[in-house]
Order: C-alpha cells, then structure tokens, then sequence
C-alpha cells in the first residue's frame, strides 16, 4: 500500500532536517507557515512565516550545538489535510540533556505544510531544558 501523500511529504520534512537540508524543508512550506511551540520558554510562540520557522529550526541547533536530532515513530493523516507525526528528541544545552517524546499536528494545503501545532509529552521539562 503506498503511503499517503500527506504524509510522503511531512516523512520528507524530517529527513530533510535529520540532514540538516532546511532548503528543503523550507520547499515543503507555505511562505505563511506557522510553527506553534508550547510552553513558556525562549523558543515559545508562534513563529509565523517561512524565514520565522526556519529560523527557529536554526537556532535550535546552533543552542544545541547540533546536538539536536529526532527520531520519526509514526505518522499518520485523516486523509483531509491533517497529519500527526510521533517524534523523540534527543539534544543537550548547557548543561542539561533531554530524551522527551513529542509530535506535531500539521495542516497540508495544495502540498505544503501550513500549520504546525507542536505538543511535547512533558511541557515543564521542555521549558527547563530550553530556558526563559
């Protein structure tokens, strides 16, 4: 069975950032794209636009010191427009390290991702790990 194109796309977006390709993940992105990062910490928000999202996917390692990787578990579509992806990340900043499941609810329109709602499985454990 082939897999969803939704899905074809969103499983291409994190190869592209496994290797570090932002070119790529940003092609995969509407230019009004929204990443939505939870909690109360300096990476927290909406970062709205393009350049905003692949600004913070940079920072996120240049904090990290390219420690910063993920690991896809699963991903999976209601076949409208909607994909839930199941994520671990890994990564160290300062002196702290973090191994926390995670996901994304995103919304593909015409073949790009638009929304990207983040959830993390521990939100006071992000807001420690990044900082304020």
């Amino acid at each position: 069975m082939a897999e969803h194109p939704d899905c074809a796309l969103v499983r291409r977006a994190y190869e592209a950032f496994g290797k570090g390709d932002l070119d790529t993940v940003g092609s995969l992105m509407t230019d009004d794209v929204v990443h939505h990062v939870p909690g109360n910490n300096t990476l927290s928000g909406h970062h709205t636009g393009r350049a905003a999202v692949l600004n913070l996917y940079r920072e996120t390692g240049e904090l990290t010191d390219d420690t910063m990787r993920v690991e896809l578990e699963n991903v999976l579509t209601d076949g409208r427009g909607h994909v839930m992806t199941v994520h671990k990340s890994f990564g160290d900043h300062g002196d702290r390290g973090i191994e926390i499941h995670e996901g994304f609810f995103i919304t593909v329109v015409e073949g790009k991702m638009t929304d990207i709602v983040e959830c993390t499985q521990d939100v006071d454990e992000k807001n420690a790990f990044w900082g304020s």
